[in-house]
């Protein structure tokens, strides 16, 4: 399976806002989006660049997949699922990715960030339905459970990012029992309650071209 392995710092420096690629260090003075807060390479600093409107829509497009960490054919597919279905694409297609069980494992707090997530959720860490679920892009429905497994509760990474997690801070379609280590995707949510900063009619316009 295809991944990203260069440093993650540098696709939050080039969409020039935070990804929240890197856990806790997004949310410290070494982000680098904070100490060099533009695109990497020497012509980062060029601003008098002019960007045309397919650049936009490149960079939407750009921004939200590497949100949520997907190659260009996985997100593609995504995109032609959503085109499939009745309703708004752009808005199918964020609530698609959202409803990703590595995606609902970083939302409810039970890693620091979406690449560790898929990493806990490969290992085999969590049960979705007290079945074992080792696919990150396993597409979770209402009222669907996600518990880390008995041998898995004494990971540091699960317990250090739980502490992290206040529970004012936790979406209203889901629900975290800590003392239980389970949580819960209550129902799908809409697009207005998804914290995404990204126009996704920008991508629908770009593969409609």
């Amino acid at each position: 399976m295809a991944r990203y392995t260069d440093p993650s710092c540098r696709l939050c420096r080039r969409e020039k806002q935070k990804l929240f690629l890197k856990g806790t260090k997004c949310f410290t003075e070494k982000c680098p989006v904070e100490r060099r807060g533009f695109p990497p390479g020497q012509h980062g600093q060029n601003r008098r660049m002019k960007i045309s409107e397919y650049g936009v829509q490149l960079r939407e497009k750009q921004k939200v997949r590497r949100t949520y960490g997907l190659m260009e054919t996985q997100f593609r597919n995504y995109f032609t699922k959503a085109l499939r279905q009745t309703g708004r694409t752009g808005e199918i297609l964020v609530k698609l990715l959202e409803r990703r069980l590595d995606n609902v494992v970083y939302r409810i707090g039970l890693a620091p960030s979406r690449k560790a997530a898929r990493q806990l959720v490969v290992h085999g860490h969590f049960l979705v339905n007290d079945k074992m679920v080792d696919i990150p892009s396993y597409i979770l429905r209402a009222g669907d459970t996600i518990q880390v497994r008995d041998k898995s509760k004494k990971l540091d990474v699960i317990h250090s990012s739980m502490k992290r997690m206040k529970d004012t801070s936790m979406l209203p379609w889901l629900s975290l029992d800590k003392a239980a280590m389970r949580g819960t995707f209550l129902n799908v949510p809409e697009r207005a309650d998804i914290p995404l900063a990204a126009d996704e009619q920008l991508i629908v316009e770009l593969y409609s071209k």
